[in-house]
């Protein structure tokens, strides 16, 4: 009996801490402490994990218990803003070690974090680290592994788990002169090497435009903008912004140490013997360290075809017929980010022949083209547009793309070009295409100079397109009126469509986007009406008598024919 009475005694010896406490309270049974002790020890996790593993109670239940048996507050970590926690107070490794979190200083108080509060020796060891008065409140051990887990607290942990292949891109090579050798040591880590990597390569996959690494006083965080939507992608550690921003500065030949003003520049991502990606990258000093944003130029862009980029039969065959002409000026109009660029690529890759000389002048090239002769504009060496204009002109050209008419010098001289039998590609920024007439009379450009040279104009927009997860709707006729359908377009022959929501669009319910156009060729009628001085409202009425759409209606039709949903037509055409 003695052998009996001593084996109780001997289990109960590795009854400890948060066990102890719970026996003594009556919360759990001996015999279930012994048991959950020794299956902590086997697996070689803490008590309170192996405790909430056999379900005895739930995370909850045993915050409200410590919380009365030790008198001290219980906090919803749910309810706590995570950008207001204390991240350089503690030692990182003392956090992930004791499985504590420093939420809250005021003075020399620090407000910690615990789920197991019977553990003094954590609380005396940041105690002993910070020279704090520490004040402990009791908080759900789920929801507290959560939150260091999502803080990141080991950066080259988070980094290794977010990169889960191994990726071997190269970058084209940047030359690095002696002063920068040291810097660019520290920004060979490999974690944060790779995991630049991986978001490049993501953001390409995902088809994204624009890659943004933005920095704020408490968390870093990474967007893509996707399909003209901008979606957060992942927070790494707040810590690697330095290094990261460094390994961007120098693949893309920037000045490392010069932080205090914006930098422009540009790199190049190798992902085989046959492609490679162009990046344009911007920096941005801001409060909290530099912004970058990435500029993603696919040159497969340029090479979809005409038939790819949404024109309607009657629209295409418009453009096409006006391209093909041996003189005159083309205008492609619209906001930022709504294809411009891709659109105008798209028509020189149509005319770019062996027996045709093109130039461009660009601010910057966006998109590198073989056979056509690109131009960055470099306004502080006095290389402007007008310049670059000047100089085409006297290098025997056929065709002249200049990037964008912003004054009367860059207007004037476009247009006597397209007058002395040259072909002109441009954008301005305006609303739709007969406002775009106004905007040149307003710059001073005569009328009858724009009468003789402008032949087309084409106004665009980017609509997002429904995934294959689209679903019919019912929508009652006097909204489809009010939106614009005419009595005749509701016969039943066709069934709108909305955005639902899947993996492939990641619950977005859009996947990709089509173009929007308005082609208006400047027909006898426009001219007259521009040589009378006449206004946009009239030149769009006479545009619309000669059958062309406007944006809302061309809209409308992609609507019929499933490509997006009504929402997304009246959003990007609601001007």
């Amino acid at each position: 009996m003695a052998a009996l009475s001593s084996a109780p005694s001997s289990s109960t010896a590795v009854i400890a801490g948060l066990g102890r406490a719970l026996v003594q309270a009556g919360k759990i049974t001996m015999l279930q402490a012994e048991g959950i002790a020794r299956a902590a020890n086997a697996a070689q996790i803490q008590f309170i994990d192996q405790l909430l593993n056999t379900k005895v109670m739930t995370p909850i239940e045993l915050a409200s218990n410590l919380s009365q048996m030790f008198a001290l507050p219980l906090l919803d970590l749910n309810a706590f803003d995570p950008a207001q926690m204390q991240h350089d107070v503690i030692d990182k490794k003392l956090v992930q070690g004791l499985k504590i979190a420093g939420l809250h200083r005021r003075g020399n108080k620090l407000t910690v974090a615990v789920s197991d509060a019977a553990n003094y020796q954590a609380i005396d060891q940041i105690k002993f680290q910070t020279q704090l008065s520490i004040e402990a409140v009791v908080v759900e051990h789920d929801k507290l592994m959560q939150l260091l887990d999502r803080l990141g607290q080991s950066t080259e942990a988070t980094l290794n788990e977010y990169i889960n292949d191994d990726l071997q891109l190269d970058f084209e090579d940047a030359e690095v002169n002696p002063a920068e050798a040291a810097a660019q040591q520290d920004v060979d880590d490999a974690p944060v090497v790779r995991f630049l990597q991986k978001i490049l390569m993501d953001a390409i996959n995902d088809g994204a435009s624009d890659i943004h690494f933005e920095p704020y006083e408490r968390f870093y965080r990474i967007r893509f903008r996707q399909d003209g939507q901008l979606r957060e992608i992942t927070q790494p550690p707040l810590a690697i912004k330095d290094k990261l921003a460094s390994r961007i500065k120098v693949i893309s030949r920037l000045d490392i140490s010069e932080k205090r003003v914006p930098q422009d520049g540009r790199m190049k991502l190798v992902l085989s013997k046959t492609r490679a990606i162009d990046f344009r990258v911007s920096t941005l000093p801001t409060l909290y360290g530099e912004k970058i944003v990435m500029r993603i130029l696919d040159p497969s862009q340029a090479k979809l075809g005409i038939d790819a980029l949404g024109y309607e039969p009657d629209q295409k065959e418009t453009l096409m017929n006006a391209i093909q002409r041996p003189y005159g000026m083309v205008l492609v109009t619209g906001p930022t980010g709504s294809g411009k660029t891709v659109s105008l690529y798209t028509c020189l890759n149509i005319l770019n022949q062996p027996g045709i000389n093109i130039s461009t002048a660009e601010d910057p090239a966006e998109i590198q083209l073989a056979g056509v002769n690109q131009v960055n504009m470099n306004d502080k060496a006095g290389l402007t547009f007008a310049a670059a204009l000047k100089a085409f002109l006297r290098q025997d050209p056929d065709i002249i793309m200049v990037g964008e008419i912003r004054d009367l010098e860059t207007a004037d001289i476009s247009i006597k070009a397209a007058q002395t039998g040259h072909m002109v590609f441009s954008t301005l920024h305006t609303n739709d295409a007969p406002t775009t007439l106004t905007r040149l009379m307003n710059m001073g450009v005569p009328t009858f100079n724009i009468a003789s040279s402008v032949i087309l104009i084409t106004a665009q927009r980017l609509a997002r397109k429904l995934c294959v997860c689209k679903q019919p709707i019912q929508i009652p006729d006097e909204a489809m009126l009010a939106a614009g359908f005419r009595e005749r377009d509701l016969d039943g022959s066709w069934t709108p469509y909305h955005a639902v929501g899947c993996d492939i669009c990641k619950g977005s319910g859009y996947k990709g986007r089509v173009g929007i156009y308005q082609v208006m060729p400047i027909t006898e009628e426009i001219q007259r009406i521009i040589l009378a001085g006449g206004n946009a409202m009239e030149i769009a009425a006479q545009a619309k008598r000669e059958g062309v759409s406007d944006l809302r209606q061309s809209g409308l039709r992609k609507v019929k024919s499933g490509a997006t949903s009504l929402e997304e037509v009246l959003a990007v055409t609601n001007e």
